[in-house]
């Protein structure tokens, strides 16, 4: 073997064990990074999503204000960030949201408002902004096609429908229309005229601002009736709350219709009533609430059985079974159910399946369990013996997600 030879062979060898230490190395700090990452006792794991990026952070702060403040996460006051920045952190983990406020510029007919908002649709924006927006107005939002002379940000244009007073068979109400002619109006009412009906305006006529159109029938006596339509409630289930709380985010709004008759009298008095009209005056908003659902001591595996104390005081035997849930889902409207992270079983609407007694707890009832809000699907023997006592279903047996 040559000196040559001898000094490339070292050379390799070397560069080899190089290699290798730096590849244990790197093994080793991923290793150390992965389990620094799990929060410790009194430690909140915080993944923060903001305009696209992802990251994560440890604290030890009791609200998201503090825990920014100490990483130095910048936050202006027309940010939007869920949690609220003062709510009070009492989970191990957290997932928040920064919606960055933009610059918005509001054209509605021949005023232009420019705003900061965090806000994506239309309505929160204007809302915001303090103006208001009936059903019948048109929006559109764009990037700002002017950014030299108002900076980047968003559009957003009002088209106004036209307000008139719709006079009803004798019910008058103010209404809005994006409709052309009175004909077009009717179209988008969706009145339909019968053969006795007259309109106070040729179907041709243009609809102005401020304009009556009113709608009666010849040698008939009709009324019409102003009902309120309920407002749908929508129910977030909220892991960063504990089961009790509970919150109105959006306040519902009910909604307006007009429903006309012709009714039908006999020696003054009425006798019946036809049904000729039914239109929407205003459409109901819908109502967000959030319901506490984070656990607390909640049953495991392990445990088999425990008992849980409800909000209201009420003590509950809690066991699990695994068997496939299928055959019970058609009992709350139908659906199809998946196997949450713990090993719950949960419905579409993110409540657990559980099995009661249907005396005290009806199907399809929402129930306060250890592992968070259950809804009734089902039953079963222990029901007699344990009357407010759960089974809850959790893939703790079979472990096949079903």
């Amino acid at each position: 073997m040559t000196l040559s030879q001898f000094f490339s062979r070292r050379t390799i060898i070397a560069a080899v064990s190089c290699i290798t230490a730096v590849f244990f190395g790197l093994l080793l700090v991923q290793q150390v990074g992965a389990q620094s990452a799990e929060p410790a006792s009194g430690e909140r794991l915080l993944a923060i999503y903001d305009q696209g990026t992802e990251r994560g952070l440890l604290t030890r702060a009791t609200t998201l204000r503090e825990a920014f403040r100490e990483a130095r996460i910048p936050v202006d006051p027309k940010d939007l960030v869920e949690p609220g920045l003062d709510d009070r952190l009492e989970s191990s983990n957290y997932e928040v949201n920064i919606y960055r406020a933009r610059p918005v510029t509001i054209i509605d007919g021949e005023t232009r408002v420019k705003v900061m908002s965090p806000y994506r649709t239309a309505k929160q924006i204007v809302a915001e902004a303090g103006m208001a927006l009936h059903d019948e107005d048109i929006t559109a939002m764009s990037a700002n096609p002017d950014v030299v002379g108002q900076g980047m940000g968003v559009q957003l244009t009002i088209t106004r429908a036209t307000e008139f007073t719709l006079g009803l068979y004798g019910k008058k109400t103010v209404a809005y229309t994006q409709g052309v002619t009175v004909g077009d109006m009717l179209k988008e009412k969706g009145i339909t005229l019968g053969s006795d009906d007259t309109v106070s305006a040729p179907l041709d006529a243009p609809v102005k601002t401020g304009m009556t159109i009113a709608i009666w029938r010849n040698g008939a006596q009709t009324v019409t009736e102003e009902q309120a339509i309920p407002f749908a409630t929508q129910k977030i289930l909220d892991m960063d709350h504990a089961i009790g709380y509970h919150e109105v985010k959006t306040a519902g709004v009910s909604g307006k219709r007009l429903v006309s008759y012709e009714v039908i009298m006999n020696n003054g008095k009425e006798v019946g009533r036809k049904k000729i009209q039914d239109i929407i005056g205003s459409q109901p908003k819908t109502q967000v609430e959030l319901i506490g659902n984070r656990p607390v001591n909640p049953l495991s595996k392990s445990k088999g059985a425990g008992y849980f104390t409800d909000s209201q005081g009420i003590s509950h035997r809690e066991t699990y079974y695994d068997l496939p849930m299928g055959a019970v889902m058609g009992a709350c409207g139908g659906g199809t159910y998946s196997v949450r992270a713990d090993g719950a079983k949960v419905d579409q609407g993110g409540y657990i399946l559980i099995a009661a007694n249907y005396s005290r707890y009806p199907r399809c009832s929402v129930v306060e369990t250890s592992m968070g809000l259950g809804k009734v699907y089902d039953t079963g023997g222990f029901a007699a013996r344990h009357p407010d006592g759960f089974d809850l279903a959790a893939d703790w047996t079979n472990y096949d997600g079903r």
